[in-house]
């Protein structure tokens, strides 16, 4: 019964971290495209402006448009390209589901942040009840890891092993193949993916699972690459299970 329950409770947890993601993603999305939607536009017409009479522009206009245009790169409006550009939001459901993420686990890379006063204060309510739920789950997760641990550990033990030796062995095991599955391979597939070298890869992961999230690089964000749909889906789900093997090693 103990075990009937603990599946159903881990179910439920599972759902509702899910649900809340989604219900926080859908909300960012509502409250910030708008606003990002006429920054998109001041943007392009503020080149369009510059295209019109760089030959004949003041120090001080040319300082002012300088100053326009890093403010717009802040707020992660590139005023490269053509029209279409401004249809792209950065607040698609996809892009707020990942900035959902990075919200609760904390990693928070700062390429991607509400700028509505709706959107700031909903971030700061869904942060203080996101961070506790994303640790409650990662802990979960890292449980159901830890049984795998124990499972490999018994057999050992039948197998005639000391204890200590085995304890030795299932971190070796649990660290070499979450080194390889979350470090090694994705680096890989992001050296394929996003073009960057294989040492990018790994220091993004490294800077990304650590949740330092300096933002320096960030997935799927790069002007003239094709991504394939779900992307960041798949990104945030790696994200998720090597949070969780981090904190089952730490449990270890």
């Amino acid at each position: 019964k103990a075990m009937c329950s603990g599946k159903l409770q881990t179910g439920l947890l599972v759902a509702g971290y899910f649900v809340y993601l989604l219900v926080g993603a859908a909300v960012f999305q509502a409250l910030e495209r708008t606003t990002e939607k006429q920054e998109k536009r001041a943007a392009a017409q503020m080149k369009e402006a510059f295209l019109q009479n760089f030959t004949h522009l003041t120090v001080a206009e040319m300082e002012q448009f300088m100053k326009n245009l890093t403010e717009a790169i802040q707020n992660g409006v590139y005023p490269v390209g053509n029209e279409s550009q401004i249809e792209d939001s950065n607040w698609d459901f996809s892009n707020s589901f990942f900035f959902a993420g990075t919200v609760v686990s904390t990693i928070g890379y700062g390429t991607l942040h509400p700028k509505t006063a709706g959107g700031q204060i909903f971030c700061v309510f869904f942060a203080l009840f996101g961070i506790p739920l994303n640790i409650v789950f990662l802990h979960r997760v890292g449980k159901m890891l830890s049984l795998l641990c124990k499972k490999l550990g018994k057999f050992l033990y039948e197998k005639g092993m000391r204890k200590k030796k085995i304890q030795f062995l299932t971190l070796l095991f649990f660290l070499a193949t979450g080194i390889l599955v979350f470090l090694c391979l994705p680096s890989l597939f992001f050296q394929i993916t996003e073009g960057w070298s294989y040492s990018e890869g790994i220091y993004f992961a490294f800077i990304t699972l650590s949740t330092i999230g300096f933002g320096d690089y960030v997935v799927g964000k790069q002007p003239g690459r094709n991504y394939f749909s779900y992307y960041r889906t798949l990104v945030a789900t790696w994200i998720l299970f090597g949070l969780a093997w981090i904190a089952l090693l730490f449990n270890l």
